[in-house]
């Protein structure tokens, strides 16, 4: 089978689905990935110490500080956010390129001979002829799906809201 023939073999709407089904496969695993990202950031097994406050003394004597106590915190709270990716485009292109070439040759050729002998005439006529025709074809064939992805903000139920509750006891 030729290259042009299994491109025009491939009906456009079914190429379409295919790329379609296959985007919607791929976005579906990258929700999946992002979704795996966001409960392991939001995961308390993977918080980091942080101290929420520093306290700045300025007296006779200078400047000094004073650290808070440490709180663990998820990293989710921390601001570290799972990426989400969208495809926002999709191309199908299908190029074919077709040479054809045609030679022909052609050659006659003409012999004649006669004689007269004793008052009688002979002559004869010899034709060549020859006929050449020669076909050449060049099919090249070419498709390429491009799909362009871009990052988009998660959802926004996904980023929790941060409430500070302080319980500590006014001390002075």
């Amino acid at each position: 089978m030729s290259v042009g023939q299994e491109l025009l073999d491939v009906p456009l709407p079914k190429m379409v689905e295919r790329m379609g089904v296959g985007i919607a496969e791929a976005q579906r695993s990258m929700d999946e990935v992002s979704i795996e990202t966001a409960k392991q950031l939001a995961d308390p097994e993977n918080s980091i110490s942080i101290i929420p406050e520093v306290t700045r003394i300025i007296d006779d004597d200078g400047v000094t500080y004073e650290a808070g106590d440490e709180v663990e915190i998820p990293l989710l709270a921390m601001g570290l956010h799972p990426t989400f990716y969208e495809f926002s485009e999709a191309t199908i292109e299908v190029e074919m390129d077709i040479k054809t070439k045609t030679e022909r040759e052609t050659e006659f050729g003409m012999e004649t001979e006669h004689s007269v002998n004793f008052g009688v005439y002979s002559g004869s006529v010899q034709a060549d002829f020859k006929h050449n025709r020669k076909f050449g074809k060049t099919v090249q064939g070419t498709s390429r799906m491009k799909t362009v992805i871009n990052p988009v903000s998660p959802p926004e139920l996904l980023i929790p809201e941060v409430n500070t509750v302080d319980n500590r006891s006014e001390e002075g």
